[in-house]
């Protein structure tokens, strides 16, 4: 992804969730998906980064947020299932894997986040976390935390060491 400093052309349609109050927006690469909030998905980037990074600095590298925004639909039979973001986490995982193997000194990899939040241009539609919280856009819902299928699977990457990614 690429960014346009005030001053230049932003295109429309890319200021979805990206628009910074007219300082910049983000050019959106053609060849890479999207999520429904405009997000693109690129694994490769995130290691090409790493590698670069790491090769003009030569210091440790932590990735303290990375995660993906959804609009995360809770069953009846109480269950979220969130396979697109188990994809995405491993994906990205991956990509770190093969950073590593590169030399690339990452020290840390911290998924955003633990538990859904309130999204400043999404409210509660978009969804992060690796527990749901039962709490709509209009009402406190009944605040209950519930597990998703990523956070199984993340426990399961965490007791493995990455070795189940």
């Amino acid at each position: 992804m690429s960014f346009i400093l005030r001053g230049e052309r932003c295109f429309p349609g890319n200021e979805v969730d990206f628009d910074q109050y007219g300082y910049f927006c983000h050019v959106k690469n053609p060849h890479l998906v999207s999520t429904e909030y405009g997000a693109q998905i690129d694994p490769m980037g995130l290691w090409i980064v790493l590698n670069r990074y790491y090769q003009k600095y030569r210091l440790p590298l932590l990735i303290t947020e990375n995660g993906l925004g959804a609009a995360d639909i809770l069953t009846e039979n109480g269950k979220v299932h969130d396979s697109y973001r188990i994809d995405y986490l491993r994906r990205h995982i991956q990509s770190c894997r093969q950073a590593l193997d590169d030399g690339v000194d990452l020290i840390g990899y911290s998924p955003w986040s633990f538990m859904d939040l309130l999204s400043s241009h999404e409210g509660f539609r978009k969804r992060y976390g690796f527990l749901y919280v039962d709490r709509g856009e209009h009402d406190t819902g009944s605040l209950k935390r519930i597990k998703k299928d990523s956070f199984h699977w993340y426990r399961r990457v965490i007791e493995t060491n990455g070795a189940i990614v």
